[in-house]
């Protein structure tokens, strides 16, 4: 293994509550099955998964207040805080490491509401759009950043 392989997974406001939100939006998966899936992404790319989860806000951002030292990168899914939330933005800033948004759905074609993100300009990528197929796209570009 890399000696830079540690990943932060970060799940947002009611991303907890997968199984009981649209599954022609979402996926059937619950959110368990969401992690379990993520946790053998990462293990098939030699990486260590460290999973976080809040519906509070500011926990969010306490949490990302405490990475350093903890990972070496980071893969977010805000839910909705993704189009408004600028603590969680600048949060993100101060902790320092790559980062990529990622969204079960396909965020760029629902609500207008939900084209804004706030966090895009500051990840070094965006995957929307894949389910959870998603998660193996973005720990896979993490992989390659981390290798750089």
């Amino acid at each position: 293994m890399s000696s830079r392989n540690r990943v932060d997974i970060v799940h947002g406001v009611n991303l907890d509550m997968l199984g009981r939100r649209p599954a022609e939006i979402y996926g059937s998966l619950t959110f368990d099955q969401l992690e379990q899936q993520i946790a053998g992404y990462a293990h098939e790319l030699d990486l260590e998964p460290r999973f976080f989860q809040t519906n509070h806000e500011g926990m969010l951002v306490e949490h990302l207040h405490r990475v350093e030292g903890l990972a070496d990168a980071i893969v977010i899914n805000p839910g909705a805080w993704t189009h408004y939330a600028w603590a969680i933005r600048d949060a993100l800033e101060i902790a320092a490491l790559p980062a990529i948004e990622v969204h079960l759905s396909d965020v760029d074609a629902r609500e207008e509401f939900r084209r804004v993100s706030v966090i895009r300009d500051i990840c070094v990528a965006t995957v929307k759009g894949h389910g959870v197929e998603g998660y193996r796209t973005a720990l896979t570009r993490i992989k390659e950043e981390l290798d750089l």
